[in-house]
């Protein structure tokens, strides 16, 4: 299990490459993942809230998740 300061500073890195990108949260852990070879699973334990926030409105707005 991740610990908090694992988690800020991967999801610090995580807002930084969507600035510099200029793209989702999403975008930009799918974009890590793929060029550095993780899984997704695996980035997504150790997202914050702050971020899996940030994601999950996105998803609502691209419609991949229903609102409530």
């Amino acid at each position: 299990m991740p610990t908090k300061e694992e988690r800020d500073k991967f999801s610090k890195m995580i807002e930084e490459r969507a600035s510099k990108l200029s793209c989702t949260h999403m975008d930009a852990v799918i974009d890590y993942c793929s060029k550095d070879g993780m899984e997704i699973e695996t980035a997504a334990s150790l997202l914050n809230a702050h971020i899996k926030g940030k994601i999950e409105v996105e998803a609502t707005d691209l419609r991949f998740l229903k609102e409530e």
